[in-house]
């Protein structure tokens, strides 16, 4: 008698268009691999559109019509307005939802899922902890929920990747028997995933991306070249580097040459609504929340809320003036400096001093 193989349900929590991009390729793998569960589940803020419910509209048309219009869904994606009834017997828990939400959706399904179960979080920003640090979402996910939780980021514009246009991206998972199954539900032959044990450095690089991404878009509504914006790109780098080895010592550098490092920043820098907004907040001079409503589509906008949480651990520990691009973003963001003063601020960045190099002989393995 054939020996009877283990299936995974898959619930994916969000439905935005990177939520919905995900969907689609997390519906086929379901569908097409026999470790998965067929059906996958989709809990989606329930909205009226044209008078019915997107939920509706979703299950009947396998599309989006809000936030991924154009792009079916495979028909084993079902759309459930109610999150307790969508992650039911799930086993794998795709966190696809802006960060601001996490905490309220976590303690919603505390108790409501399977103990044994296992999450990703997609989601890129960090949370505000009490003594003035910053919390990051896995770390919330695996503490509210009691469940291990991987993450997944990297050079992933949601509509390049509906659109199956190649790319990459990265999972950062410790677990090395959950790896494969991360691996297994997300990869595609124009998806390609590269698994990596450093959690935190993944998940930070996340994050920290979108506060570059916002000053590229200054440099861009200002008006400068290409040659600014690198500058900008590599000194955020740099900020990025040395903000995870001030606050999470132990992570490898060669994290930050995977997609979720370099790639993803470079990507996010020329591409993506936190580089097109602040480029419009420049032009305008109407305010971010005014843009992020008429630009987005009810999506949010996450570079100024994270450059805000990072600028309240930097204040905690007085290190302002070690991370000022990261500093000057807030400071703009905010309506302390001008946007014409970014330029000012990395400019007299200490990153721009004499420094003697020495030779040495480096392999990122």
């Amino acid at each position: 008698m054939a020996e009877k193989v283990l299936k995974h349900k898959v619930c994916i929590i969000g439905s935005g268009n990177w939520g919905s991009a995900i969907a689609k390729i997390v519906g086929r793998n379901a569908a097409r691999l026999p470790n998965f569960e067929d059906r996958v589940t989709m809990w989606v803020f329930e909205e009226m559109i044209e008078g019915k419910k997107l939920t509706e509209i979703i299950n009947e048309t396998h599309e989006n019509v809000k936030y991924l219009p154009g792009h079916k869904l495979p028909p084993n994606v079902v759309a459930i307005p109610d999150v307790v009834d969508a992650v039911k017997e799930a086993d794998l828990l795709i966190f696809v939802v802006p960060h601001q939400f996490v905490r309220t959706i976590c303690s919603t399904l505390l108790g409501q899922i399977k103990p044994t179960a296992a999450a990703l979080s997609l989601i890129k920003g960090f949370e505000i902890a009490e003594g003035g640090g910053i919390d990051l979402i896995s770390h919330i996910i695996t503490r509210c929920l009691k469940i291990p939780c991987a993450v997944l980021m990297g050079a992933n514009i949601a509509s390049e990747v509906a659109d199956e246009k190649f790319c990459e991206t990265t999972i950062g998972c410790r677990d090395v028997m959950l790896a494969p199954t991360m691996r297994d539900i997300i990869q595609t032959d124009y998806f390609r995933v590269v698994v990596v044990d450093d959690e935190d450095a993944v998940e930070i690089c996340g994050a920290l991306k979108n506060i570059v991404a916002v000053g590229a878009g200054f440099v861009d509504g200002l008006g400068f070249g290409d040659n600014t914006k690198a500058a900008v790109i590599r000194l955020g780098l740099m900020e990025m580097i040395k903000f995870v080895d001030v606050f999470y010592p132990g992570s490898k550098l060669s994290t930050f040459f995977e997609s979720c490092g370099v790639a993803d920043l470079i990507t996010t820098c020329y591409g993506g609504r936190n580089r097109r907004v602040a480029e419009a907040f420049v032009k305008s001079g109407r305010s971010i929340k005014e843009l992020e409503d008429e630009l987005l589509n009810g999506q949010k906008l996450q570079g100024p809320i994270t450059a805000e949480e990072v600028n309240h651990m930097l204040v905690n520990r007085n290190m302002e003036n070690k991370f000022p691009l990261f500093t000057a973003v807030y400071r703009i963001c905010k309506g302390d400096l001008k946007p014409s003063d970014f330029i000012d601020c990395i400019r007299s960045h200490p990153e721009h001093m004499i420094r003697v190099v020495r030779k040495s002989h480096c392999c990122i393995c």
